[in-house]
C-alpha cells in the first residue's frame, strides 16, 4: 500500500517512522508542513491523487490546548477542516484512515473508565475541535477509524516527561496537580498499535488507547522523578484551582480500551512498564 503519513515530526509522527522501517512491504510518505500542508484542500487532493495513496495516517494537529483558547479559527482549520480534506480526498479513491483524536472530546466528569459508544461532552476548544474532526472524518471516509488517546509522551518533541525531569533537575520544589487522573501513553505502544491495525486490516470505527492502569499528575511526576534519579525536588500535590489554565482540563479521562484490545488482539503496557522504558532512553541518550 501507499501510505501517507501526516504531522511526523511530532511525538507520534516519529515513532510511526520508526516501526516502518520494518513494513518495507509498504510504500510510506511521512510529511509534515513543508512537504504538506494539510489546510490546503488542493493541495492535498493533489498529493493523495498523484501518489495513488490507500491509507492515511493523521498525527498531525493544533494540541497547544490552552493557546487554542485565544486561536480559535486556526485550532479549526488544523483539527477540524484538514482531517476533512484528507478524508475526503482518501476517501474518493476507496481508501481508508486513521484520525488521531482525544481524551478530551469528554468532560471528564465520569468515575468510570469512558467507552466509545458515551456521549461527548467537550469543554475547550481544542477538544471541540477534535471532535468536529472525528465527525469529519467518519462520515467523508468509511473505511475510517478514531483513535483517542491521552497524556502523550514520547523521546520525541516536547511533552510531560521531558518537562518533569528538567525542572526536576532545576529546582527544589514543584508543585503538580493531584487531583486530575488519567492514564500516560508512550507515543511508541500507540504507534503499536497503530501498525497491528494497518497490517490486520482497518475495522472502522471509533477506538481507545492509553496504557493500563490510572493515575494522577502528582504521581505520575514522583515516578518520572524516581526513574530518572531525581531526589533533590519536593513535589507538592496541588488542587486543580491553584493552578488555573485558560483551558479545562478533565478531572477523570481515564479511557476504556475493551474494543481494540479485542478487534486486534492486542495487549497495552502498564503505564510505569513503558515510562521506565521511555526515560531509560531519555537518559541514556544524554
Amino acid at each position: 500500500m501507499n501510505i501517507l503519513v501526516t504531522g511526523c515530526n511530532g511525538q507520534l509522527g516519529n515513532e510511526m517512522q520508526l516501526l516502518e522501517k520494518g513494513c518495507p512491504q509498504h510504500t510510506w510518505f511521512n510529511t509534515d508542513v513543508a512537504e504538506l500542508d494539510i489546510t490546503d484542500r488542493q493541495a492535498v487532493e493533489k498529493f493523495v491523487s498523484d501518489n495513488a495513496i490507500d491509507g492515511i495516517v493523521n498525527c498531525a494537529a493544533y494540541t497547544a490546548v490552552d493557546k487554542a483558547e485565544s486561536n480559535e479559527e486556526l485550532c479549526q482549520l488544523l483539527n477540524a477542516e484538514a482531517p476533512a480534506y484528507l478524508a475526503h480526498a482518501v476517501g474518493s479513491r476507496g481508501g481508508w484512515m486513521i484520525q488521531i483524536s482525544t481524551d478530551y472530546v469528554f468532560d471528564g466528569t465520569n468515575h468510570i473508565p469512558y467507552t466509545e459508544d458515551e456521549d461527548t461532552c467537550p469543554n475547550s476548544v481544542y477538544g471541540k475541535t477534535k471532535l468536529v474532526g472525528e465527525l469529519n472524518v467518519a462520515k467523508l471516509c468509511e473505511r475510517s477509524m478514531i483513535i483517542r488517546t491521552a497524556w502523550l509522551y514520547s523521546t520525541f518533541g516536547n511533552n510531560f516527561v521531558k518537562t518533569m525531569i528538567r525542572l526536576g533537575r532545576e529546582k527544589a520544589e514543584l508543585g503538580v496537580i493531584a487531583d486530575q487522573v488519567g492514564t500516560p501513553t508512550y507515543a511508541r505502544d500507540l504507534a503499536v498499535a497503530i501498525m497491528t491495525a494497518i497490517s490486520k486490516g482497518i475495522q472502522p470505527g471509533i477506538y481507545h488507547f492509553s496504557n493500563e492502569g490510572v493515575i494522577s499528575w502528582y504521581d505520575f511526576t514522583k515516578a518520572i522523578h524516581r526513574l530518572a534519579g531525581i531526589k533533590t525536588c519536593h513535589v507538592r500535590p496541588l488542587h486543580t484551582e491553584e493552578y488555573p489554565t485558560p483551558a479545562a482540563r478533565p478531572h477523570y479521562s481515564v479511557l476504556d480500551k475493551t474494543k481494540l484490545k479485542k478487534a486486534y488482539g492486542i495487549e497495552v503496557p502498564y503505564w510505569e512498564d513503558s515510562l521506565s522504558e521511555c526515560v531509560s532512553q531519555l537518559l541514556a541518550a544524554e
